[in-house]
């Protein structure tokens, strides 16, 4: 369930604090991505250097780095799906529940729009107070979550409840939290995504821009949602997150191949690859020698993914992608009805901002009824997001 989440996790000044080293072990153990956030006064109970080493990401301490640079408080609550305030101490969360803000960790809970959890940890008296008890109550009206405490022998000798709950049943709450609340939970996921490249000879290939940055952003998108994604990736430097199971192919049939395989076991399919359109007759074993002013490939058809796909198609959702230069819905209405698509996400290489090898977007999506939805300019993560709202609402109709 922690695989591939991003967790975010604020340590705070208390003894318990000396348990972030094996929460963050647990963590990255479950196939979570961890970044951490420590008070000032945390480094007095546990090294940022050691949680440094064993998240393998530099610890965020301060408002500003040692080059004076603004550590953006913005940036890291964005990135978290998950932020694990623990310990807690009865300080910071009497500061949550005030909205009092003079550390980076707190700044960052304010800007924070993921699910935040907080282990409390404390002294039996300091727990059962009324001020504790009312400020639990308080920052759990707001949406936080409470991992519980437990009960058993405290620092300052006595036994009772406010120990921080183990770093083993943080890690299980976590889970249980996580499991069946995703969107697309026990849903086959297939994306095809990147170029392919069609060799020449040893040397060359026919091929395009694309990076698969749209289609590894579906994938990590889907895969956040719970879905068991499954992302057959053309030639690209780029990769997806680890909750998503990526096939690296190279040519057209390589990712004929994968997918025709996986297809029948498959709930939802996206093919948003670049495909080459056409491949040689016939490939050189040797690197083709410079002789004449004018040289001559004979090209042949590759086989159409998404069209062999939609012939198969029985109960399967299935999504294509137009990337058109002219006539972009006309283009696209053609494809739905020819490749028996459920729906097809068009966008253009005129516009902007949009196609191979940029940061952003801007799509249409057309349903198999030849509605059109129009989307803006936006990152392609945000409009990965688009598409898989549009995705669960064109399931429920």
């Amino acid at each position: 369930m922690l695989k591939g989440k991003k967790i975010l996790l604020g340590v705070t000044a208390g003894i318990a604090a000396y348990k972030a080293a094996n929460l963050v072990r647990l963590f990255i153990k479950k196939g979570a991505d961890v970044k951490i956030i420590m008070t000032p006064d945390a480094q007095t109970f546990v090294s940022p250097y050691t949680l440094s080493v064993l998240s393998k990401n530099k610890v965020e301490i301060d408002f500003f780095t040692e080059e004076k640079e603004w550590n953006n408080h913005v940036h890291l609550a964005l990135w978290a799906d998950a932020f694990v305030i623990a310990p807690c101490t009865a300080n910071t969360l009497a500061k949550m529940a005030t909205g009092l803000c003079d550390n980076l960790l707190l700044a960052t809970y304010l800007s924070a729009k993921c699910k935040v959890y907080a282990a409390p940890a404390m002294d039996v008296d300091m727990y059962h107070h009324p001020t504790t008890q009312n400020n639990l109550q308080k920052i759990a009206s707001f949406g936080n979550i409470i991992i519980p405490p437990e009960t058993g022998e405290l620092a300052s000798g006595l036994h009772g409840e406010g120990r921080m709950a183990e770093p083993e049943n943080i890690v299980l709450f976590l889970e249980k939290e996580f499991e069946n609340h995703g969107s697309f939970t026990g849903k086959k996921v297939l994306i095809t995504a990147g170029p392919t490249y069609e060799e020449i000879d040893p040397v060359r290939f026919i091929g395009n821009r694309s990076t698969g940055k749209m289609g590894i952003a579906l994938a990590n998108a889907f895969a956040h949602e719970g879905a068991d994604v499954t992302l057959v990736l053309g030639p690209t430097h780029l990769s997806p997150n680890s909750a998503v199971t990526c096939i690296r192919v190279e040519s057209s049939n390589e990712m004929y191949q994968h997918c025709i395989s996986l297809f029948k076991t498959t709930d939802i399919a996206i093919m948003s690859a670049a495909v080459a359109d056409y491949k040689a007759v016939e490939y050189s074993h040797q690197k083709i020698k410079k002789k004449e002013t004018e040289f001559q490939i004979n090209l042949t058809k590759t086989i159409d993914i998404l069209a062999e796909l939609g012939k198969q198609k029985k109960k399967q959702c299935l999504i294509g992608f137009a990337l058109e230069t002219e006539n972009i819905l006309e283009y696209a209405k053609q494809k739905i009805k020819a490749k028996n698509l459920d729906f097809i996400v068009a966008n253009s290489l005129q516009d902007s901002g949009a196609g191979f090898a940029t940061d952003t977007n801007k799509i249409s999506i057309i349903d198999n009824r030849g509605k059109v939805f129009d989307y803006g300019l936006k990152s392609k993560e945000d409009v990965a997001k688009d598409i898989l709202t549009f995705t669960l609402s064109y399931l429920k109709q």
